[in-house]
């Protein structure tokens, strides 16, 4: 599903296999990959406007178009749903992270990030010079 239409639909379809192979390809090379989607509620979202409309060292952060897409909101979360359905594999899941909550945001990001480190089972490589026949002058 598109929210816009900017490209045509047998363009964007063949995307999803795309990216499907492309990330296939990586992890048989042995690249592990994390995907998260953080989601806010469209609530979280007013909230996180008004502060920021309110706040004159924020104000920055937001845009005209930033107003003006939130009118799409279901379109995009349609959108969204389709692409993590179809983009989402054994070999690269989608994580969708809930993320009204900055901190509990960033916990289950960091145990999903440690949980995947200790999978892949890292260790220091071995020396290549044996250091208890050097001598430090």
């Amino acid at each position: 599903m598109q929210v816009h239409r900017l490209a045509p639909t047998e363009v964007w379809e063949k995307r999803y296999g795309q990216i499907n192979e492309f990330e296939r390809t990586l992890t048989e090379n042995g690249v592990t990959i994390l995907k998260f989607f953080l989601h806010i509620s469209k609530d979280e979202q007013k909230r996180r406007f008004e502060a920021r409309m309110q706040d004159v060292t924020r104000n920055w952060k937001l845009s005209l178009p930033d107003f003006e897409e939130r009118q799409h909101w279901n379109e995009y979360q349609e959108a969204y749903e389709d692409a993590l359905r179809k983009c989402s594999t054994e070999r690269a899941p989608w994580y969708i992270i809930p993320a009204n909550r900055k901190w509990l945001r960033n916990h289950v990001i960091a145990a999903l990030i440690v949980k995947a480190l200790d999978e892949m089972k890292l260790k220091y490589p071995a020396p290549t010079v044996d250091i208890s026949k050097v001598v430090l002058s």
